[in-house]
């Protein structure tokens, strides 16, 4: 089968012809139809985030048509239309029975730790395979499975309350999917920041105000527009210094920071202002979980979450086309979201 791999850290991603992954007695071959190109893709490309062994075939976002099942599988059957969870856990271990399966100590990822969505077919435990409505398509699926379920994690991880103010650091994929999601679950208002002009607009159709950091301090910004007073939850979702220092220092007194961006960079903030004087909180945010996964698939699939402008556009299963779109996210440009459509 045709797969795009990563062969070495810092180097382009490489066509390769591989053969078809052997289906376990209790795993899925699942035929890929779409498989997002993450920003976590291109830290680990660059070397930002282990990955391995190498070569490894990357996307951890996957959607696609169970193809052959395993003998002991009665979950899904051939011609299913499915998702997939990338975290392949034991199910077993203590984090796993407490529903705090990203910590499983066996844990591995796809498009990290094992083959990804970069390529025709790939094989999962039938566990990790979520049945998608036809009201849902491929595409927005794939993208289900990382950019909203992380979002969405970190929404759930910040307490969000109905009537409590959000801010949402990062207008892309992750993003846009926080803006909506934080008005599902009751926000009164939602501050996107970010420093494209299209994004922002795209944002602004979603119901959030447009903070627009190229043009001055997002802090300042929030604030000016919550009359001093900050907001209760901030969300950062990029993984720069900067922003996730902004996102500490835009809080309000008992506000909540949850921190979903990767970075290699440390950030500093002022103990005592930023988080003592105000009893604000920063919070960490590490995956999802299988069962959140179900909540957005039927959001999507009544309408509530609209995944119609995130996926902004699909490339071939090609390694130039691919770099390309990493290329592009690598400095935080391009589009909003790129799936791959084998």
């Amino acid at each position: 089968m045709k797969a795009v791999r990563l062969v070495e850290i810092g180097k382009p991603l490489q066509n390769f012809d591989i053969p078809q992954p052997p289906v376990g007695e209790g795993d899925v071959l699942v035929r890929v139809r779409a498989a997002g190109i993450c920003h976590s893709d291109v830290h680990y490309r660059a070397g930002t985030s282990s990955v391995g062994p190498l070569p490894q075939t990357l996307s951890h976002e996957v959607a696609g048509v169970v193809e052959q099942v395993g003998g002991a599988v009665t979950s899904v059957r051939p011609g299913d239309r499915v998702c997939l969870h990338y975290l392949l856990t034991c199910g077993q271990c203590e984090f796993c029975r407490s529903g705090h399966e990203q910590f499983c100590p066996s844990g591995k990822m796809i498009g990290k730790h094992r083959d990804g969505g970069f390529a025709e077919y790939i094989v999962v435990p039938a566990r990790n395979a979520v049945r998608l409505p036809a009201e849902v398509s491929f595409e927005h699926g794939a993208v289900l499975m990382c950019s909203s379920s992380t979002s969405f994690h970190a929404l759930r991880k910040s307490r969000l309350q109905a009537g409590e103010t959000v801010a949402v650091f990062g207008a892309g994929g992750l993003g846009m999917s926080a803006l909506q999601l934080a008005r599902i679950m009751g926000a009164r208002q939602v501050y996107a920041v970010d420093i494209n002009e299209a994004k922002l607009e795209l944002a602004e159709q979603f119901g959030a105000i447009p903070v627009n950091a190229r043009q001055g301090d997002a802090v300042e910004t929030i604030r000016r527009l919550t009359a001093g007073r900050g907001v209760d939850v901030a969300v950062e979702v990029i993984g720069l210094r900067q922003t996730m220092e902004q996102a500490v220092r835009c809080l309000a007194v008992l506000g909540r920071a949850v921190l979903a961006g990767i970075s290699d960079r440390p950030f500093e903030i002022d103990s005592y202002r930023d988080l003592l004087g105000r009893e604000a909180e920063v919070i960490g945010c590490s995956d999802h979980l299988l069962w959140e996964l179900e909540v957005l698939v039927e959001y999507v699939r009544q309408g509530r979450l609209d995944l119609s402008h995130v996926v902004a556009r699909s490339v071939p299963l090609e390694a130039e086309a691919i770099n390309a779109a990493m290329d592009a996210l690598e400095h935080f440009g391009g589009d909003v979201r790129t799936v791959v459509v084998p």
